[in-house]
Parts: structure tokens; sequence; C-alpha cells
């Protein structure tokens, strides 16, 4: 946080396209006109994280922004595919999956089958309680209420001081048409998009024995690993989703 030079030009250029006065700024950030002066005029050197919090809320930009002048870093988002062949097998990897997200006091949500579900609450046991369990049938309406619902998910969550969102989500796959099918497989590679910059894990449960082949091929593609033993496995597959959801 040492180029206080460029934090100051870029929290004034911000503000230049609102409009706004230094009063202004000070008003909507809750920061001293003292203080932003300091910082645009780059004579307050180590900029506080409280303080770059509070002007990019403000201004609407990113603290990477403010801090280097480039988008969002590195990508935070966790998102893994996890075939499986057998009641025991999802119960074994979802329920470790959940009860360690529960074991470090993550926000831990958990979308799959009834059935599914109730093999889960059994496996955690009174850590089931710390997981909130929603039937897939019920959230995965349509691709877009189903990502809107995880956006609103992991954003409350994180509002109230959650440091990490945990998700198994088990799409519905079956008694679907061809068109719905491609939509579902966009809506998995956006996800990479869409919760890039999130501090999340999601993990997407295929039943192999009801999912048909082509689409847990395409899994390989819309989905950068696969869970698989415990493990988080690569999937030299996985395609650019910006790519993938444009291209036929």
């Amino acid at each position: 946080m040492n180029d206080t030079i460029g934090i100051g030009s870029r929290v004034r250029a911000a503000r230049d396209r609102l409009g706004w006065t230094r009063e202004a700024l000070a008003f909507q950030s809750g920061l001293s006109w003292a203080a932003i002066t300091q910082v645009e005029s780059g004579r307050r050197t180590n900029v506080r994280p409280g303080t770059l919090a509070s002007l990019a809320g403000a201004l609407g930009v990113s603290i990477d922004y403010l801090v280097a002048g480039t988008p969002p870093g590195p990508v935070m988002l966790q998102h893994m595919a996890l075939p499986y062949r057998s009641d025991d097998e999802l119960r074994v990897q979802a329920g470790a999956f959940l009860a360690e997200g529960v074991e470090r006091s993550e926000a831990v949500i958990a979308v799959t089958t009834a059935g599914a579900i109730e093999l889960l609450r059994e496996e955690l046991g009174r850590s089931a309680q710390s997981v909130e369990f929603i039937d897939s049938r019920d959230y995965y309406s349509t691709p877009v209420a189903a990502l809107e619902g995880y956006k609103s998910f992991a954003e409350a969550q994180l509002g109230r001081g959650v440091h990490w969102v945990r998700v198994l989500g088990e799409p519905v796959w079956d008694d679907q048409g061809t068109d719905q099918v491609r939509l579902w497989t966009r809506y998995e590679s956006l996800l990479n998009l869409v919760f890039a910059a999130y501090p999340m894990t999601i993990v997407c449960p295929y039943d192999e024995r009801v999912v048909a082949p082509e689409i847990l091929a395409q899994a390989q593609f819309t989905h950068p690993n696969t869970l698989g033993g415990g493990q988080a496995i690569q999937s030299l597959e996985y395609a650019d989703p910006a790519r993938f959801a444009l291209e036929p």
C-alpha cells in the first residue's frame, strides 16, 4: 500500500466522475475532509485498510483499483464437480465437505435432493444444525433464480462478518430438455465469472446413475476442478467461461 500518489489520483478521479466535492466524499465515506485531502495529495502514507474500504465503498470502486488501478485481484472462488456412483459415496464425500465448513465457522448451505438431505443430516449429526438445507427442486427453478439465490446468500453472510461461504449445489438434470440442459450447463460455467472474486467454495454433485454421460462430460469444461477422494483434481478440459458461454 505504498503507492500513495497513485491512490490519491485514483480517489480524486473517481470523485470527479461522480461530480462530488471533497466535502461530499467525506460525508459519504464517513472520513474527515482533512483525511481525504491528505490521501488525494499523497501526503498520507500507509493508507489504512479501513480507510481504503470506506473510500472504495463510497466511490463504488474496488480496493484493488484504488491501490493498483487494476480490476479485482486473483480468483478466490473454488468450484468443483463431485461425480458419485452411490449414496454412500455422496454421503462420505459431501458430508466431509460440509463438516469441514462447519468446523471452520463458514456459512454453509446444501442444495440437493430430499434423499441426499436426509443422508447428509444423518452423516453430520449435531453439526447439521449449522447447515442450511434446501431441496434442489425448489431452489433450481431457473438458472437465473439459482444464481440470484446464491448471490443473495453469499452477500448476506459476508455482510454479517462470515469470512468464507461454502456451497453444496446439485442442479436438477433429469426431466430436462436439450435447451434447458444447455442453459444449466452455461449456468455452471458462468458461476466462475459471477463469483470469481467471492471468498467461496462451490461443490456440484453429479449422480452418475441418472445424469446423462454428455452432461458429465460437460462438467469437465465448466468446473476448474473435480473433487475425488477428498482431493481437488485439476480439470485439464476446463474452458474459459466467457468463451464457453458465448460460443455455440
